[in-house]
């Protein structure tokens, strides 16, 4: 990624797909280039939470609300330290935040981190065309980084794809923090982060749990260096199919029974784990307005999605594994994709999206006292 950060409200951009089509429009944030997968996003706010999800690394989002910026920046917000998202497209930029919180404007602060954005695009037609062809590399140019149009789309299809990317120890942490309970510590936890977002220790906090977030490389010696009573592997971008190393700390996580809760990335870590495989969706979920059924209640949740990859596990039966039993727990709605597995023979569960609801809704965070209820079983 090229960035300039002088100002780009007049300055041209064009947002160029691998498959050739182009959407001219302004620069937004930062002026230069960029590059990664082209994906929309549903939701019609958070877009901060968004942007500072490290899931999103080596994403360019485009947001299919149309007036995005309204609420400005503030400092409490983020997920993370920084924005991830390599790209930033929007419709009608917000002319001025309105909000008591708000600090800066999301201009402003895309321009300050370097990150390379376009507004003034038909992001519905952007929209329908991903969802018809599907989710791939797209470049946004502005400013001296607009040459000719036929010499971008070159620049494009050199990018790397995101099927095959282990991208997952680049968004963790390097070294190990905690997260003290808040109130009376019931509980001790191992977070694995593989892109893991800040709302996440924080609700696991709120029950009583002294989170242990540990890198994506940890060690099975370093998890139980900090004596867990239940072990956690958190969302994070990429490819699945590469991460070999989390599927073998989760493994061995298995083998010693201990109560375990994975989400989004964490998800297809534990589903390989038991032995099933993964694939690439056509153009993924993402956004805080999905719906999902809780299979053992029938209850349907409105949920926070953000994955390009999914489980291939059978709907229709129990699955036998090396760890005992395994059954899809949870089911999108709207394409059947498996949205979460459990075993029935020892404590472990996983769902594929973000029961944190930073942002999103709060239909789903009963997961976190299920994993509580899972560490009360095993210690009792």
């Amino acid at each position: 990624m090229t960035t300039s950060t002088r100002g780009a409200a007049k300055v041209p951009a064009v947002l160029v797909l691998e498959d050739g089509r182009s959407f001219r429009g302004r620069a937004y944030g930062a002026v230069g280039e960029t590059f990664g997968e082209a994906v929309f996003s549903t939701g019609m706010t958070g877009y901060q939470e968004t942007l500072t999800d490290p899931s999103y690394h080596r994403q360019v989002v485009v947001m299919t609300a149309p007036h995005i910026g309204n609420t400005g920046v503030n400092d409490e917000d983020p997920e993370s330290k920084k924005i991830w998202v390599s790209g930033y497209v929007v419709r009608d930029p917000a002319r001025t935040p309105s909000n008591w919180r708000s600090v800066r404007t999301l201009d402003d602060e895309l321009t300050a981190q370097g990150i390379v954005g376009i507004s003034g695009v038909d992001t519905r037609a952007l929209t329908r065309h991903l969802r018809e062809r599907g989710a791939m590399r797209v470049g946004i140019f502005s400013g001296d980084a607009l040459p000719d149009e036929g010499t971008l789309l070159e620049k494009v299809r050199r990018a790397p794809e995101m099927k095959g990317a282990n991208l997952s120890a680049e968004v963790a942490t390097q070294e190990t923090y905690v997260v003290p309970a808040i109130g009376t510590k019931k509980f001790t936890v191992a977070a694995i982060d593989l892109g893991i977002k800040g709302m996440t220790p924080h609700r696991m906090a709120e029950r009583g749990i002294e989170v242990h977030v540990l890198p994506a490389t940890a060690t099975a010696e370093d998890v139980y260096g900090v004596n867990p009573d239940g072990v956690f592997f958190s969302n994070g971008p990429g490819d699945p199919a590469t991460a070999e190393h989390p599927v073998a700390l989760m493994q061995a996580v298995l083998e010693r029974k201990t109560p375990l809760f994975g989400i989004c990335f964490g998800n297809q870590i534990l589903g390989r784990a038991l032995g099933f495989g993964t694939f690439k969706l056509k153009y993924g979920h993402r956004g805080i307005n999905q719906p999902v059924q809780d299979r053992s209640t029938g209850k349907v949740e409105v949920t926070a999605h953000n994955h390009g990859f999914a489980v291939d596990a059978p709907l229709d039966k129990v699955s036998d594994t090396p760890y005992g039993r395994a059954e899809v727990s949870h089911v999108c709605l709207n394409d059947n994709v498996v949205e979460g597995l459990q075993l029935l023979d020892q404590p472990a569960f996983s769902v594929q999206y973000h029961p944190e609801a930073a942002a999103g809704p709060h239909d789903a965070a009963y997961l976190f006292d299920r994993f509580v209820s899972l560490m009360e079983g095993q210690r009792a």
